[in-house]
């Protein structure tokens, strides 16, 4: 079944009370996990970091806005287990071996790398001496870079899975890169997902069919809220009613049709086939042809439509009023 993981990460704008009432709402739409991140800012940032999009009247640098992110690590604790109350596995992505230490010490089952550290060595060998499994975003990398990333990793002997992403906010149709999905499946043999920041529930739907096994988007109480990720992110709404149909793709890719046998649809098949009839009043000795033929349901009180060409041609033996049906006995040759 695909792991469904919503992602949080700044949308609580640093009030602890927003961060829980996110845990309840998204325990509410039937994904399986929520994520947030988890910024320590002295250890992963300084002065000199730009902001993606200057969206805050309130903080002065990029780094008094990851500031103002975090939270201690009793208040941590204090999310991990309200996650636990509602059953939804708590993941964080941490961005400093830092806050990998502070992880550790809240309980985390896996790991989340977002796209711009996947090439950071540094913090993915922090996080392999965990022994815990890791969920990789590919969004900003080139094969050449993920196929370094990989190895790093299967030198270590991480348990790993890697997301199609694209680092594009919200992004567009044509960015989704859903072909990636296949290609990741094909070169790397290992679970493949999607993350999502197209706001809007149709690339992730797509990605299911397609095979993937873990999605993860933003969430968000309102697309109108503050925050850098607010326009990329999905409702609640939103949320329950991908979660509802990623669900229902999922049973339907676990039971495959057979379409070598029909046998369950003979009664059904009965009903919905036809019989040949005659569109008109016919004398013994006239001659079929096509334009006499009509087909009328249900099956099996005349020939079989498919078998229509049998018929033309050949000679009735009685008379035959319109809309009777046709049968062999009707005809000689």
């Amino acid at each position: 079944m695909t792991f469904i993981i919503a992602e949080i990460a700044q949308a609580h704008d640093g009030s602890l009370g927003m961060a829980h009432a996110y845990i309840d709402a998204v325990a509410k739409t039937g994904c399986n996990a929520i994520k947030f991140q988890t910024h320590i800012a002295e250890a992963e940032s300084s002065i000199h970091e730009p902001f993606r999009v200057k969206f805050s009247k309130q903080d002065d640098t990029r780094m008094a806005y990851w500031k103002r992110m975090e939270f201690t690590l009793e208040q941590w604790k204090g999310i991990k287990a309200h996650c636990d109350d509602v059953e939804l596995e708590f993941i964080s992505s941490p961005f400093s071996n830092t806050a990998v230490d502070l992880l550790e010490k809240v309980g985390v089952k896996r790991y989340k790398v977002g796209s711009g550290e996947v090439n950071n060595f540094v913090l993915l060998e922090k996080i392999a001496q965990t022994g815990k499994p890791i969920i990789i975003s590919s969004g900003m990398s080139s094969y050449k870079e993920l196929d370094a990333t990989v190895a790093f990793l299967q030198e270590r002997q991480v348990d790993f899975s890697i997301l199609q992403c694209t680092t594009s906010y919200p992004t567009k149709p044509e960015q989704y890169g859903l072909n990636v999905i296949t290609e990741f499946k094909e070169r790397y043999k290992v679970p493949i997902g999607f993350s999502d920041h197209s706001s809007s529930i149709e690339a992730c739907i797509s990605a299911t069919a397609l095979g993937a096994e873990i999605l993860e988007f933003h969430v968000v109480f309102n697309k109108e809220m503050f925050g850098p990720d607010a326009k990329s992110s999905l409702t609640m709404e939103d949320t329950s009613r991908l979660v509802k149909a990623v669900r229902n793709i999922s049973i339907a890719l676990q039971n495959p049709i057979n379409k070598l046998d029909n046998s369950n649809f003979e009664h059904l098949k009965s009903i919905f086939e036809k019989s040949l009839a005659i569109n008109k009043n016919l004398k013994a000795g006239d001659i079929i042809s096509f334009s006499d033929l009509e087909t009328k349901k249900p099956k099996g009180f005349g020939i079989l439509a498919s078998k229509y060409e049998k018929v033309i041609g050949k000679k009735l033996n009685r008379d035959m009023t319109q809309w009777d049906f046709l049968n062999e006995e009707d005809l000689t040759d």
